[in-house]
């Protein structure tokens, strides 16, 4: 697939990944609606697009307040005339032991991770059918493959948003519509605090550029390839988890006694030993 000229639709683009995302994407040639709660940044980085020739226009909007799928699907024909590809970056992580997880913050890591991507994928998906084509671009995460300690309820909505990926791409088969899952493992971003900086880098957890990572979901776009999963051997333990969780069970075992100590926020001075 060129992307030169294709309708894009792209959440958390002010984000860590969706920044050069939407950078890649409009060097590209494609034209954009770049979605965001932070109108400062995503005026910045419209802004920053289009000096570079590109085209891109900004909405700053709480993606999950109950109207906001048809807020966005109404913007995007207002802008681009109608939508292409939808990609579902914005999301939410708590590195936390469970029991210390608050029940508010729970709901919201499920809403924002996985029902929001699914409320946006029905939104776009009659015209879509219409046009007999189009691309929904769901941004996951190795811990949607893996069930990871200490992220107990990311790695749920992860789960949660490849299981959708799946199925609706299943489904349809016949229409002309692709369905991408990408599952980057760890990346340099905002999105992780300090705790779970000092966590991988105690634990030796390779993380990613989000440059990087966002060239490779642009090339998995082009490909209009069904999966992508990003970085090893991250991207081995999650195809061994599917057949042989036991053996991820007691790989992790190691990381997962270092980690608590990072991520149990009852006890902060456990940090400093």
């Amino acid at each position: 697939m060129t992307l030169a000229g294709q309708r894009i639709v792209l959440t958390g683009a002010s984000g860590g990944i969706g920044q050069p995302l939407a950078q890649q994407l409009a060097a590209k040639g494609a034209r954009l609606l770049l979605v965001d709660r932070n109108a400062a940044a995503l005026n910045a980085l419209c802004q920053g697009i289009v000096e570079q020739g590109g085209a891109a226009e900004p909405l700053a909007i709480d993606l999950m307040q109950a109207s906001a799928a048809a807020e966005v699907v109404a913007a995007a024909d207002h802008t681009l005339g109608g939508v292409d590809i939808l990609v579902n970056n914005a999301g939410m992580i708590d590195f936390t032991l469970f029991q210390q997880h608050e029940p508010a913050r729970i709901a919201q890591i499920m809403q924002l991770n996985a029902t929001v991507p699914m409320l946006l994928a029905r939104a776009v998906l009659p015209q879509m059918l219409a046009r007999q084509g189009g691309r929904i671009v769901n941004v996951g995460s190795m811990f949607g493959s893996i069930g990871f300690p200490h992220h107990a309820v990311y790695s749920a909505s992860k789960f949660a948003l490849r299981g959708f990926s799946q199925a609706l791409r299943r489904e349809l088969e016949d229409s002309g519509i692709g369905v991408t899952y990408i599952s980057p493992r760890a990346v340099k971003t905002a999105i992780n605090d300090d705790r779970s900086v000092r966590m991988m880098q105690a634990t030796r957890t390779t993380m990613d550029d989000p440059v990087v990572v966002a060239g490779k979901i642009v090339s998995a776009i082009e490909a209009g390839r069904n999966e992508c999963y990003i970085g090893m051997p991250e991207s081995l333990f999650a195809r061994l988890n599917g057949l042989f969780p036991g053996l991820v069970d007691n790989g992790l075992k190691e990381k997962t006694r270092i980690a608590h100590v990072y991520a149990d926020r009852g006890i902060p001075n456990k940090l400093n030993n």
